[in-house]
């Protein structure tokens, strides 16, 4: 953690929906004039798409584990690590983008499937922002969770997760329902060893939880709307979170533990704004005061 120059993490399985809450932090940068460089957490792959095939392929054939982006093997945490503790105490650091389409080749440069050239992060950036899949790692050679000054899990049950993941592949990145299931169940040993335990770390979780059947995931023809769901909101630590002023704001809402809160679906980008502007705040305006050699 660094007050001077801080950390935040959003993380969450693939295809949770971590995208969308790095949107609502870009609007919350955008309206309150923050500067933040943005790192995604694909970035910080071992492998290139082609070379984790061949990866996958020579394990089949020796009969063993292959690499999945869940777990160590497929992902460099310890760069990751690397850069976090980088700009924690010099606001600095290289990154590079990984590229999924012809749009963001487009826009980054490189080759689909792989990786971008470096780049530095600017001198004056008010804080980083990460999103992807391990924000909150922690293994015996890398800690990534130490780092970040305020860590979002976004966690939908498991079926709708893999509800999203399977329209998502299928949909925008062509896969087949048959590739994209075997995906998950690669992944499954490293969900639950390096997955599932991040969200114990946490500060605070957004869990979607729909209230339509999705029994079975894999031949659901649509995804759950949000106003076919509720938001669970678990806060680690409730000190200081002013509960009364989040259920007069946020129609429908409702407390369900003393540090948990659910809202409609539809209404999380809302409570996102309410819950999220505040702490942005605390830890933009104490970095810039450190940096300027002022005090609160």
């Amino acid at each position: 953690m660094s007050a001077r120059h801080p950390i935040i993490a959003v993380t969450g399985s693939s295809g949770a929906g971590t995208t969308t809450v790095s949107q609502t932090f870009e609007q919350i940068f955008w309206r309150e004039n923050v500067h933040a460089v943005f790192v995604e957490g694909d970035s910080f792959h071992r492998y290139t798409r082609a070379e984790m095939v061949r990866q996958t392929a020579a394990a089949d054939r020796d009969g063993r584990p292959a690499p999945t982006h869940f777990g160590p093997e497929g992902n460099d945490f310890e760069g990751l690590e690397a850069l976090f503790k980088g700009y924690a105490e010099t606001g600095r650091g290289r990154y590079c983008h990984y590229i999924h389409d012809e749009v963001e080749a487009a826009r980054f440069g490189g080759e689909i499937g792989g990786f971008s050239a470096f780049q530095d992060i600017p001198e004056d950036t008010d804080l980083l922002l990460y999103e992807g899949l391990h924000g909150a790692v922690q293994t015996d050679t890398a800690d990534v969770a130490r780092h970040p000054d305020l860590l979002i899990g976004v966690v939908p049950i498991i079926n709708l997760e893999w509800i999203q993941k399977l329209h998502r592949d299928m949909n925008l990145r062509g896969y087949s329902r048959e590739a994209v299931t075997t995906t998950i169940l690669r992944r499954m040993h490293d969900y639950v060893h390096y997955m599932a335990p991040q969200f114990s770390r946490t500060h605070i979780n957004f869990q979607r939880v729909p209230v339509v059947d999705t029994s079975n995931p894999f031949i659901a023809r649509d995804i759950p709307t949000q106003d076919e769901s509720f938001v669970v909101i678990r806060f680690a630590n409730p000190r200081g979170v002013d509960f009364p002023y989040l259920l007069a704001m946020i129609d429908g809402a409702f407390m369900s533990r003393a540090n948990t809160i659910v809202v409609p679906g539809g209404k999380m980008p809302l409570a996102m704004q309410l819950i999220l502007t505040p702490l942005i705040w605390k830890l933009v305006e104490q970095g810039r005061r450190i940096r300027n050699g002022t005090r609160g």
